[in-house]
């Protein structure tokens, strides 16, 4: 299915440009979500008369990013679990738990945009998390896990 796409997709394209994807892909994630509309001769003429209005409002999300990206950069997070003698948390520490502390901290992070590459904590310590609000913009901050 060949679709224009609203906003950057990451591994896919730019604000404008017209790609062909797998119909499901359209149909059941790009368009419902707004990211995309399909690429016909109508959508293509409505889409280049507000071209100008898009590419203003991408820039300001852009730019409120990495404003947000600037308050949390090196932020260090301080949780505090309950552990076992031998360190090991009973439970794990996971995304959700990190942006409802970063939330109460002051910084508004929603679950999606809390990077674990190697998925939950499940010991104490501290560990280096990436908080991903944008495309091109990340942040980076320390986790610091507490026996309680």
């Amino acid at each position: 299915m060949q679709i224009i796409l609203m906003e950057k997709v990451a591994n896919l394209g730019q604000l404008g440009d017209v790609v062909k994807v797998k119909d499901g892909y359209a149909r059941n994630f790009l368009i419902p979500t707004g990211k995309a509309r399909r690429a016909t001769d109508a959508n293509l003429k409505e889409f280049e008369a507000r071209r100008a209005e898009l590419e203003k409002a991408e820039a300001a999300k852009l730019a409120e990013c990495q404003v947000r990206a600037e308050k949390l950069e090196g932020f260090v997070l301080e949780l505090v679990q309950k552990a076992g003698v031998d360190g090991k948390l009973f439970g794990s520490v996971n995304n959700v738990d990190i942006a409802e502390a970063l939330t109460a901290a002051g910084h508004a992070v929603v679950r999606a945009e809390v990077r674990l590459p190697e998925g939950p904590f499940k010991a104490i310590g501290e560990y280096a998390v990436v908080v991903a609000l944008h495309h091109d913009v990340t942040a980076n901050i320390t986790v610091n896990v507490r026996p309680a």
